[in-house]
Formats: C-alpha cells, sequence, structure tokens
C-alpha cells in the first residue's frame, strides 16, 4: 500500500513539471534528454538552456512547475544534490544514448598530435586520447561554437553540435548510454 501511494504522489508530482532548466546552448544532449523525458511523460512542456546547471538552478528554485535536468557524469551534480538538499528532490532518472560523440574540427583532416581541443569536463578523456592540450568549456555545443569560430583547432562535441557548425567529423566515438536525473523542487 505504501508502495502505491508513493508511486501515485511521485505521478502528480511529475505531471505538474511543464518546465526543464538544463545545460545549453543548442545541440546539447541534456537538451535532448529534457525533450525525450516530456515526450515520455506525454507532457508538452519547454525546455530552457543555460550556460551551466548552477545557473539553472536558480531559475527551478523561482518557478513552481519546472525541474533540472542534468546529466550523470555533469562534473559538479553531487555538489547541486548536496547543496540543495533542503529546497529540491530527485525526481526521476533514466538512460538515453547519447548524441554520437565526435572529434571534430575546421579541416578535413587533422595532422598535429599538439592540437588545442575545446572539451567539456565530462568527455575529457576523449580530447586527452588525442591531444593533451585541452580548453574545457561549459558544454559539448559550446566546444563546436568555439571551434567553428577558430580559438581551438578541435573539439570533442555532439555530432548534431558539429553538423549545425558546419564542421568536419574527423573520429566518431559513437553513442554513449548515459543517465539523466530529474530534480524538482520540494
Amino acid at each position: 500500500m505504501i508502495v502505491a501511494e508513493s508511486s501515485s504522489k511521485k505521478k502528480k508530482q511529475l505531471q505538474k513539471i511543464s518546465i526543464i532548466h538544463t545545460l545549453g546552448p543548442e545541440g546539447t544532449n541534456c537538451e535532448k534528454a529534457g525533450y525525450l523525458w516530456f515526450e515520455r511523460q506525454s507532457i508538452q512542456g519547454q525546455v530552457f538552456l543555460h550556460q551551466t546547471l548552477e545557473e539553472a538552478l536558480v531559475h527551478v528554485k523561482e518557478t513552481e512547475s519546472s525541474a533540472l535536468l542534468g546529466c550523470a557524469v555533469y562534473p559538479y551534480l553531487h555538489d547541486i544534490v548536496f547543496k540543495n538538499l533542503t529546497s529540491l528532490e530527485l525526481v526521476d532518472s533514466f538512460i538515453m544514448p547519447t548524441y554520437n560523440m565526435v572529434l571534430a574540427s575546421k579541416e578535413e583532416v587533422i595532422t598535429n598530435n599538439n592540437l588545442l581541443i575545446a572539451s567539456h569536463p565530462a568527455p575529457v578523456d576523449l580530447a586527452h586520447s588525442i591531444s593533451p592540450n585541452v580548453q574545457l568549456v561549459n558544454s559539448n555545443a559550446q566546444a563546436a561554437i568555439d571551434c567553428l569560430e577558430g580559438k581551438v583547432d578541435a573539439c570533442i562535441t555532439t555530432s548534431k553540435a558539429a553538423n549545425e557548425q558546419g564542421l568536419t567529423v574527423v573520429k566518431d566515438f559513437g553513442e554513449v548510454p548515459m543517465c539523466f536525473t530529474l530534480h524538482g523542487r520540494k
């Protein structure tokens, strides 16, 4: 009986969510996961993108019908959880394959092993397998933007972000089955 009551309560809590705040800009795996979550819940909702999850968290705390969607490998997800125990709780999680993770550049062939590669901290080991020179950025999509703008020689990004920025995929690491977490207001 207790399980049924908490399951019903959880479902009602999830159905109230109409806004997801998550990591942007457009083309992130978090954005994809946000839209997938709404689809799976059969909810017409909006996904708002932010430079960091910490920035998104501020908006969640201010909006009654919103939640924070994070990626389990986000470097500071533990801080978001434990620093906000009185105001947020983990309300859902799910596994979704990411967009293919790729090494991309403006050039078709990369010959220099000392490239400066933009990468979000989560997939940084993919960059380190190619070059020791890595510039950390806030998201995979931002890495593609920085690459297009010539701030770096290459980037670890999503296939979607590489395509949107007109970059050439040099190496395709494939999809990664990834856990995403949804944090709602208490």
